[in-house]
């Protein structure tokens, strides 16, 4: 059974998500270590998607001055294609709007692009390398949240 729940300086659902962005962003993509494990998780929201206790999916919210951040959102390769990506992202979307933010941001691999723009995304700015990976930058207000089409 899948279940999904919002965590904040929980050790052990960290510790899961840790686990799930070591295994796609380190192992997969070859981000280093050091700037994928930026220090940022502390007092800040994550989710994590489970099956019966096996974690699969997670993506953490940072709010920097007012401002919410998506980010850290990882699939394992093995269930991908699931529609947890989907709800990993309006969770956390949700989550920013529940706390008073206004917009959601977030740094998109340009490969993914796609994905989150079937969630109401809309992209802005020039293309620019974060880890060796061409992202852009995206944004999303409330009233452009798109409703789930499964």
């Amino acid at each position: 059974m899948i279940q999904a729940g919002y965590f904040f300086n929980d050790k052990e659902a960290l510790e899961d998500a840790w686990a799930i962005r070591r295994k796609v962003f380190i192992e997969e993509q070859g981000v280093s270590e050091e700037l994928e494990m930026d220090g940022k998780d502390q007092d800040n929201w994550f989710v994590v998607v489970y099956e019966d206790d096996k974690p699969l999916a997670t993506g953490r919210l940072l709010n920097e001055e007012g401002k919410y951040l998506a980010g850290r959102i990882a699939v394992l390769k093995e269930f991908r294609g699931q529609h947890l990506g989907d709800l990993v992202v309006k969770m956390l979307v949700d989550k920013a709007f529940t706390l008073g933010g206004e917009a959601v941001y977030l740094h998109a691999q340009t490969d993914a692009l796609g994905f989150y723009e079937t969630i109401g995304f809309e992209a802005f700015g020039d293309v620019y390398q974060e880890a060796g990976i061409p992202h852009q930058s995206m944004f999303i207000t409330e009233k452009m949240v798109k409703k789930c089409k499964h």
